[in-house]
C-alpha cells in the first residue's frame, strides 16, 4: 500500500493519541472531515491499523515484575508445538511472545504482581506448557523505553499477503 504525506502523519498522530476526534485530527492535517474520516477507514479497512488501545502503568494496577522468559523447546511434532503456542496464548501474564532465531526457541514478556507470583508462573504453568525444555529468566530493572510509537518514514508499506 503506498502512503502519502497525509496518510503518514495521520499515522504518527494515531500512534500518539488514538482518542483523538475527526474533527481534531482534520484540523491537524489541515484537511476537511469527510476526507479525514475515509482515509482512516481506509487505513483500518487495510489492516494498517489494526486496533485500538489504552496504555496502562502497569506498576499502578500491580504488576511490579517484568520479565523476560527464554523457551527452549524439545524437538517435537507440530501438535505439541501448537499446543504449547496455545497455551502461551492462553495465559494473560504473558504480554508478548516471539520466535526466535540462536540459542532459544521463543522469547516471552512476562508480567507479574511480585516474585512468588512470577516464580508460580514459571515452575507451576510455563514450564509445564507441551513441549518446554528448558526456561531462562532475565528480570527488567527499569523500563528505559517501551510502547513506542512505530517510525512512519517510508511512502510505502509492503502488502502482508
Amino acid at each position: 500500500m503506498q502512503l502519502d504525506r497525509t496518510e503518514r502523519e495521520i499515522l504518527r498522530i494515531l500512534q500518539q493519541e488514538g482518542r483523538i476526534s475527526i474533527v481534531e485530527l482534520a484540523s491537524r492535517i489541515s484537511l476537511s472531515e469527510s476526507p479525514t474520516f475515509r482515509r482512516v477507514k481506509a487505513l483500518e479497512n487495510a489492516g494498517v491499523i489494526n486496533a485500538y488501545s489504552a496504555r496502562l502503568d502497569q506498576r499502578k494496577i500491580g504488576l511490579q515484575v517484568t520479565a523476560f522468559v527464554q523457551i527452549t523447546l524439545d524437538k517435537g511434532d507440530k501438535s505439541t508445538l501448537r499446543t504449547f503456542l496455545a497455551q502461551v496464548e492462553a495465559e494473560e501474564y504473558i504480554v508478548e511472545c516471539h520466535g526466535m532465531s540462536g540459542s532459544c526457541d521463543y522469547l516471552l514478556k512476562v508480567v507479574a504482581t511480585n516474585m512468588d507470583h512470577f516464580s508460580e508462573l514459571c515452575m507451576q504453568r510455563i514450564l509445564n506448557f507441551a513441549g518446554v525444555k528448558n526456561i531462562e529468566s532475565q528480570f527488567s530493572l527499569w523500563a528505559v523505553k517501551q510502547d513506542a510509537p512505530l517510525p512512519i518514514a517510508g511512502k510505502s508499506i509492503p502488502d502482508s499477503d
